[in-house]
């Protein structure tokens, strides 16, 4: 007798697939089946939709069978999948009535679809990694560049204190004055070593100080051949 031990298996409960990548529904039927269609619906109750018809030889483009005319295996194919194809998918046999209409006769529990965007692909990974790579190397160097320049620019402006001992019991807190691009600024390590060992009263005892420096181009004027014109800075200080 027709439709006596027929079962309709639909195993999938939910299915999850990318844009543009094809989706596979499963339904494969067993026992003697009645005369009738099976369909793929989308959706269930007024607002389905057919997918697939077994009567239709081509229902759409994106649809294929997997298994071409068989009459135990319905599951299909949909290619290029659309967000638009999310949704519960239900295959279900129809049964063909003596007035010639048709009524369900069997469907499966339905397979939930979820659709989702395709992540970036393996390249621009890459690109993008390296890229942000190369601007975290870019940014370290600048910070480099710009602690020298400032660590160069406080050693120019900034002038340590010395000592410098005067007899055998007196010492006096000297301070060089950084100069200019072109001035040195140590000058006192070689004044230093030229100040003089002996004792000498402490009314009397001054230090010297000399940094002659060359001045800019004056107007030529006459001058005995072989002189240059020089500054003379002279610093006294008085030893406690």
């Amino acid at each position: 007798q027709a439709g006596q031990g027929f079962e309709l298996h639909q195993p999938q409960n939910k299915v999850s697939v990318a844009v543009g990548e094809t989706l596979t529904l499963r339904c494969t039927t067993s026992g003697r089946a009645v005369p009738g269609p099976v369909r793929w619906l989308k959706g269930w109750g007024t607002g389905n939709k057919t997918i697939y018809d077994q009567r239709e030889k081509d229902p759409s483009p994106r649809v294929t069978r997997a298994v071409a005319e068989s009459d135990t295996d319905f599951t299909i194919r949909i290619r290029n999948v659309q967000p638009e194809d999310m949704g519960t998918y239900y295959c279900v046999k129809f049964a063909r009535t003596v007035t010639g209409t048709e009524e369900v006769f069997q469907r499966g529990s339905g397979t939930e679809v979820s659709v989702y965007e395709t992540a970036l692909v393996p390249g621009m990974v890459a690109a993008a990694v390296v890229l942000c790579f190369l601007l975290l190397l870019l940014g370290l160097f600048v910070a480099l560049c710009m602690y020298r320049r400032k660590r160069q620019g406080g050693a120019g402006s900034l002038c340590p204190a010395r000592t410098a001992s005067v007899g055998s019991s007196s010492s006096v807190p000297l301070r060089c004055c950084a100069g200019t691009p072109g001035t040195p600024s140590e000058v006192l390590d070689a004044e230093i070593s030229h100040l003089p060992s002996q004792q000498s009263s402490k009314e009397e005892s001054d230090i010297h100080y000399a940094d002659l420096q060359p001045l800019p181009p004056a107007p030529r004027r006459s001058r005995s051949p072989g002189t240059a014109p020089t500054e003379y800075a002279s610093l006294r200080v008085a030893a406690k």
